[in-house]
């Protein structure tokens, strides 16, 4: 990984050096890797971690995996701000959006954004008694009526890094008595993001909190929001060891009824992930990850391009460039195309030369 990284971190010259060397230390991408919105670099320590696992295996000694995902939940929950007991630990967005849109009753109206991520909105369209109203991003919180049963939004676009109004829509949610469903994939790891300002939110981390994938996050309220652990199995006990046989005779009293199965390889992993997310700090990579994407905006105007605008965000969608993915990949610069905008995502591993590397190639 060569380059400058960004100036523009809170804190003194010893906090960015610090910064620095973890990440150099951590993260060596071969090419220039601005594609975080669709997958995570894993850091050297999560490798190891993962090839001692699965090593440990091989040879009949198992790790304790399973204390791996207790701290991954824990080390996840003081991240977005809420007791552990209020997480449960899972694979995919797609599976928690079931369990919610199971929970709601017939006819129930669910507010989403148009063109918001299918694993968040599509399993509440596969009810077919439930009414599902779309409206443009920026119209969410407006839109919220009597009648409303939950509110369901990603707190930045996957297709382009427009964040929402998430207290807007949450003032505007409590008004009417509906609930709020934040699928935070886009976000969290960057964002200061508050769980606790919310009565669900969701979370994948093999995104902005470089973790493999196989590990996600569900926070739900303390009283478990009402929801049916309709996938239940034997790590939902409240002894899970106890609960291998039959029915279970007492689901955990706390969210861990609501995990899924754990891919414990990818969980060994996820635990040193979310260590070296902490060591580092949120603030620090926001900081670090805006002034990488003001940087790309900056120079795209220079070109004669507009990005969609994502102010705050360290997601840039430029329309009609995304033809351009498959030479820019080519020349060993990896972005996306999503709906035929060129989408770049910057974060902690990018550096100042990584933009301008990009900006030449687009420039070309």
């Amino acid at each position: 990984m060569d380059g400058e990284f960004s100036g523009a971190h809170s804190g003194s010259m010893e906090t960015l050096g610090t910064f620095e060397s973890l990440v150099r230390a951590e993260f060596a991408p071969k090419n220039t890797y601005l594609n975080t919105a669709s997958t995570g670099l894993l850091p050297a320590r999560t490798v190891a971690a993962m090839r001692v696992a699965v090593e440990s295996a091989a040879a009949g000694d198992p790790t304790d995996m399973f204390g791996d995902v207790e701290a991954s939940r824990t080390a996840y929950a003081r991240l977005v701000g809420v007791p552990d007991s209020r997480v449960a630990a899972g694979a995919s967005v797609a599976v928690y959006s079931g369990l919610i849109a199971a929970s709601l009753p017939e006819g129930a109206e669910v507010l989403t954004a148009e063109g918001d991520f299918s694993s968040l909105v599509n399993p509440f369209h596969i009810r077919s008694d439930l009414k599902v109203r779309s409206v443009p991003l920026e119209r969410l919180a407006e839109a919220v009526r009597p009648g409303t049963a939950l509110v369901a939004v990603s707190a930045a676009q996957s297709a382009d890094g427009r964040i929402a109004d998430l207290p807007a829509i949450g003032e505007a949610a409590r008004q009417y008595g509906a609930r709020t469903y934040v699928d935070a994939s886009q976000a969290t790891g960057w964002l200061d993001f508050d769980a606790d300002a919310h009565d669900y939110s969701v979370s994948v981390g093999f995104k902005w909190l470089f973790c493999p994938r196989g590990v996600a996050f569900l926070v739900v309220p303390a009283d478990l929001g009402g929801l049916t652990p309709l996938f239940a199995g034997w790590v939902a006990g409240e002894r899970p060891w106890d609960a291998c046989y039959g029915p279970i005779d007492e689901l955990a009293h706390s969210a861990r009824r609501f995990d899924e199965s754990p891919a414990l390889f990818s969980y060994a992993g996820a635990r040193r992930s979310l260590e070296l997310l902490a060591e580092l700090g949120v603030d620090t990579i926001r900081a670090h990850d805006l002034a990488l994407a003001d940087r790309f905006r900056t120079g795209l105007a220079a070109l004669g391009h507009t990005p969609v605008p994502s102010p705050g965000s360290p997601i840039v969608s430029v329309p009609e460039l995304g033809h351009r993915q498959g030479e820019l990949s080519e020349a060993g610069i990896e972005v996306s195309d999503r709906a035929g905008n060129l989408r770049t995502a910057f974060h902690l591993y990018n550096t100042t030369d990584d933009v301008d590397r990009l900006l030449d190639a687009l420039s070309s």
